[in-house]
């Protein structure tokens, strides 16, 4: 009888361009545990984010690799109950959350619901609950057979642009009257932007990108303004607050230094820009940066809206992202784990193309 195995990519955490696919023996199942086949996940450079601030935010401890100096790169997909042995969670059974860039995970669900589980997995609960959470497809709200591949790809990126909107807007924007955008051509800078065109128009949307990507990003219609990076000087010198997705050191500096006191708040978010990241060490003009880490917004958000108030406003501003990105941004599905590495390294290298969303089964 052959012995069952996973395959796990592993990610060099000093160079996180340096992977390695690994085959390892399945251990048993322990009891009241469930084991998870991966069905299929989305790379996008949140996924990048991830291993970039990895060990600052704890990401590489969500599924350790167990090697000194490597990780495992969370991704956001769906599975299916290979086995189980827990009462209430039967094999067949399909769930969407957080898994490894590899074939398997076993979790230990707590807090079963119908619409969900919580991993109680000792290893993980120093970590944010909001990604330990499995929803049970067959009593999910937001699953949508339909758009399985949309939700993997824009999903979570989607709320994270979502709760930087309302943070925002509970801050009357600051005083701003327009909103700059790095990496605008990211999943989640379009997010924001499609919910302020809805909740706040009357703050002006600029959005940031490359030379190259000036046009996709103007196609995409969410932008009042779309500027490349090498005229951010052009910037209107109005009460401005930015939101920087790209980590890009200079393009940030460019920013703070064209808008100056006009510039009341900014945010950064994502890293996009991997080898920009370091720049000067003299002191941005105007305000200091601040991370802008969702999970902590998310409950300050699900308190004044509620938890139904705060699933029906996402679950609206989703159908209507989903809708603006239509003929937009396709979907292009791949097979096999070396897939996913692919996908991941041309991320990491800024290779990859911003009018496709890359969905792997591995």
């Amino acid at each position: 009888m052959m012995e069952a195995t996973r395959g796990i990519v592993h990610v060099e955490k000093a160079n996180i361009g340096t992977v390695s696919l690994i085959t390892q023996p399945l251990p048993p199942l322990p009891q009241g545990s469930v084991r998870l086949k991966v069905e299929s996940f989305a790379v996008t450079a949140n996924n990048v984010t991830y291993a970039v601030i990895g060990d600052m935010f704890g990401y590489w401890n969500f599924f350790p690799a167990g090697i000194e100096g490597q990780g495992v790169v969370p991704m956001w997909g769906h599975g299916v109950v290979e086995a189980s042995h827990h009462p209430d969670i039967a094999v067949g059974e399909r769930v969407y959350g957080y898994l490894p860039m590899g074939t398997h995970l076993d979790v230990i669900p707590g807090n079963v619901s119908a619409g969900q589980f919580t991993d109680t997995t000792d290893y993980r609960q120093p970590m944010s609950v909001f990604y330990n959470q499995y929803s049970r497809l067959n009593a999910d709200p937001e699953h949508d057979p339909a758009r399985e591949a949309q939700r993997m790809i824009f999903g979570p990126l989607f709320k994270t642009g979502f709760l930087i909107e309302a943070m925002m807007r509970r801050e009357s924007w600051f005083g701003a009257r327009q909103v700059v955008m790095t990496s605008a051509s990211s999943k989640t800078s379009m997010a924001l932007a499609s919910v302020a065109k809805a909740k706040s128009p009357d703050v002006k949307r600029v959005g940031l990108t490359s030379a190259g990507n000036v046009g996709f990003v103007e196609q995409t219609g969410l932008y009042d303004q779309v500027i490349a990076y090498g005229d951010v000087a052009t910037l209107a010198a109005v009460p401005s607050v930015s939101a920087d997705f790209a980590g890009n050191a200079g393009v940030l500096r460019s920013i703070h230094e064209t808008l100056g006191d006009a510039l009341k708040y900014s945010c950064t978010v994502g890293v996009t820009h991997i080898g920009a990241r370091s720049g000067s060490a003299d002191p941005l003009p105007g305000p200091a940066p601040i991370l802008f880490f969702a999970p902590d917004h998310a409950t300050a958000t699900i308190k004044e809206l509620s938890p139904r108030g705060f699933g029906e406003a996402v679950a609206a501003s989703w159908v209507a992202f989903v809708g603006q990105t239509d003929g937009v941004v396709h979907v292009a599905q791949r097979d096999g784990l070396s897939a996913a590495v692919e996908a991941f390294i041309a991320t990491v290298k800024g290779e990859a193309d911003p009018a496709v969303g890359y969905v792997v089964r591995p």
